[in-house]
């Protein structure tokens, strides 16, 4: 890959996704599109530029930006977040939920599903019921082939090993009846998720507010004004006094422009009232 194909595959991985790959990722960029190119059978990588810019190539455009997505999770990844909704935020809204109230939980940037499943076990444990109340979860992510995935709910033993083992006994004891050596979510766990493709610098097509919003090792990938863009927009989209989560590596800076309080590590509260 050249220095000006480069040029053009990282401009268009910036403007549609929020990507930012410096010159040092050439070699990534290019080992991560090869296949795409052989899938399309495009010989080289100017005609690939050629066609990903052109409106013909739309749908291998946002093929190329699954591609160049990094995938890495687990489940009960950093798990202090896991053990705080346990003990300081799924009580109460377990008791909402009992009384009638609408709970709603967003897994954004949710790979291949682990992150809202481990959301969906951490709640069952406290809400055995609440499979059958006005609770969800929606898990969205921009790359379709790892939706299909976590919509699946299919894991190997390997992907499962960091489930705590009455947790695993009780949530993925179904073997695949389609998949030899795999593990099926139970029934609870998938009727309690959502999958969704979303762009997140796009418009959200989401309606009402969410009490917790996960979105982690995700805007990392995202330059600073991306970023700054991003941290208003999840505090509209909580409720007062909803949650946030972020990575181990993201902060949600003071100069945001937004109301959130920070109640722990990379945990964030947004104020009981819209700020005016």
């Amino acid at each position: 890959m050249t220095p000006d194909q480069f040029a053009i595959i990282s401009s268009l991985a910036h403007k549609e996704a929020g990507l930012v790959f410096p010159v040092s990722k050439s070699a990534l960029v290019s080992s991560r599109l090869v296949k795409r190119l052989r899938e399309t059978s495009i010989v080289n990588f100017d005609d690939y530029c050629q066609f990903v810019s052109s409106s013909d190539g739309k749908n291998e455009l946002r093929l190329m930006i699954s591609a160049l997505t990094t995938n890495i999770s687990s489940f009960f990844r950093e798990n202090h977040h896991f053990e705080f909704l346990k003990t300081d935020v799924f009580p109460d809204l377990a008791r909402r939920a009992k009384a009638g109230n609408r709970i709603r939980i967003w897994s954004a940037g949710c790979s291949v599903g682990m992150e809202a499943y481990s959301i969906g076990m951490t709640l069952l444990e406290i809400l055995p019921q609440a499979s059958s109340l006005d609770v969800k979860i929606l898990a969205s992510d921009i790359d379709p082939k790892v939706l299909i995935v976590g919509k699946n709910g299919t894991y190997d033993e390997r992907q499962l090993s960091a489930i705590p083992q009455e947790l695993r006994k009780k949530y993925f004891d179904n073997p695949s009846s389609t998949e030899l050596g795999k593990f099926q979510a139970h029934p609870d766990l998938l009727s309690l998720t959502t999958f969704r493709e979303l762009n997140l610098l796009e418009k959200w097509p989401i309606s009402g507010n969410f009490d917790i919003i996960f979105c982690r090792n995700t805007v990392i990938y995202f330059d600073d004004k991306t970023q700054n863009k991003l941290w208003p927009r999840f505090q509209n989209a909580l409720a007062p006094e909803g949650w946030l989560f972020v990575g181990h590596s993201e902060r949600v800076p003071e100069t945001s422009n937004t109301d959130f309080e920070n109640r722990g590590m990379t945990i964030y509260r947004r104020s009981p009232r819209p700020t005016t």
